[in-house]
């Protein structure tokens, strides 16, 4: 993956000039945004996860894919939770440097798939304009819409891993509205802020299971076993 600023998951050399491009103009990286409240907790752990795990499965080729958070009521400026931190360690990601952040315009504009923590942290990303409703859903609903997906109808990785990132957006989003939730609660990643370590565990692993197939999905290669 590109490297990001430190604690941001920008990649140096990025303007906010740019279009974004799963359905807009080519360009030759795709930025993924996770969203929560606080960006102390739930997207810093998805955000380090999802680079962990794209970086397990394709070293430099993944350079395409730029990941960062923000949080809708953002601690700007701050680390992330100590025990999000002990999270990420365990599962051998990298924790180090992260800077919390709060969820600007510039950041959804840029961001050719934005996933969130709860459905009211879609609602507010789709509520910011900027068409981003096509690009926005939550991590577990994007999880059901693209375990529906046939890999083999993905372009594959040898054209590259921004272009199959960005078909497997757009057919997500047709998929939208045939596959619903079983419960409201289903597409829910609830906020461990305060919390004791168990259940910021908890948390990570069912961050880590709705992003594994994601970024199977993502980058065409299965998670090592």
């Amino acid at each position: 993956m590109t490297a990001p600023e430190a604690g941001r998951g920008i990649g140096i050399g990025e303007h906010l000039a740019e279009e974004t491009t799963t359905f807009g103009f080519p360009r030759d990286t795709f930025r993924i945004l996770h969203v929560s409240t606080g960006n102390v907790c739930r997207s810093p752990i998805t955000e380090r996860l999802t680079r962990h795990f794209v970086t397990e499965r394709l070293g430099v080729l993944g350079g395409g894919l730029i990941v960062e958070s923000a949080g809708t009521w953002g601690h700007e400026g701050a680390p992330m939770e100590a025990n999000a931190e002990t999270v990420l360690v365990e599962f051998g990601a990298d924790a180090s440097g992260f800077v919390g952040r709060e969820l600007l315009d510039e950041h959804v504009i840029r961001a050719d798939l934005v996933l969130t923590a709860t459905r009211d942290h879609r609602a507010q990303v789709i509520s910011m304009g900027h068409s981003a409703g096509l690009r926005t859903f939550t991590l577990k609903e994007f999880t059901r819409l693209v375990r529906a997906i046939d890999p083999a109808t993905l372009p594959p990785l040898d054209d590259g891993v921004v272009l199959r990132a960005r078909a497997l957006v757009r057919a997500a989003a047709a998929l939208r509205g045939w596959l619903l939730a079983p419960t409201a609660e289903a597409d829910e990643v609830y906020d461990p802020y305060g919390a004791p370590i168990t259940f910021f565990r908890s948390i990570g692993d069912e961050i880590r299971e709705a992003l594994d197939p994601v970024v199977t999905a993502l980058t065409g290669v299965p998670a090592r076993t």
